[in-house]
């Protein structure tokens, strides 16, 4: 399985748990700029995270011979097995994982999250936040929920990472 996708995915999940310890290692700061740099780690994270999920997706298309370059979300690689009257299993499961209730879908959102410009006062009557949501929109001024911010952030990692390597050895199956 030697694909630009595959180490694409590989190199970014990589940056994710470097950035990850940044993280770890920025809320121990007593800087002046602590928050900045939580703030910088949290949002390069969410970055690497997603950019990884493309890349996943992207192998995952290379693996059944569609055109990767053509996929830039679930629903584009979707589109294309069905072109090719094809049924990926992991594909099927990437789509319930994407639920707003489920791990993938608070990742993606808490990424889409990153793009949003809002003041302090737009954020806290938004009732739809998560955790993450707020870390990174920043509704929590006063910083008071970094320890489950970074928790969360550390599981959708490991979750990704796990499906990463689980579909992986069901593709190699295949």
């Amino acid at each position: 399985m030697g694909s630009v996708y595959i180490s694409r995915t590989n190199q970014k999940l990589t940056f994710a748990r470097l950035h990850l310890d940044q993280l770890k290692g920025a809320q121990e700061s007593i800087g002046w700029n602590k928050h900045a740099l939580i703030e910088s780690f949290n949002e390069s994270l969410l970055f690497h995270l997603d950019s990884g999920y493309l890349s996943f997706l992207r192998e995952i298309a290379e693996i059944y011979r569609l055109k990767p370059e053509t996929v830039s979300c679930l629903a584009d690689l979707q589109v294309r097995l069905e072109e090719k009257g094809l049924e990926a299993p992991e594909v099927n499961e990437i789509g319930q994982l994407l639920g707003e209730d489920r791990w993938l879908g608070q990742m993606q959102a808490a990424y889409a999250a990153c793009w949003q410009a809002q003041d302090s006062e737009q954020a806290k009557s938004s009732h739809h936040a998560s955790v993450s949501e707020i870390h990174v929109v920043q509704v929590n001024p006063d910083y008071a929920d970094e320890q489950s911010v970074i928790a969360q952030l550390e599981l959708w990692l490991e979750n990704f990472s796990a499906l990463v390597e689980r579909q992986r050895e069901a593709m190699c199956e295949w």
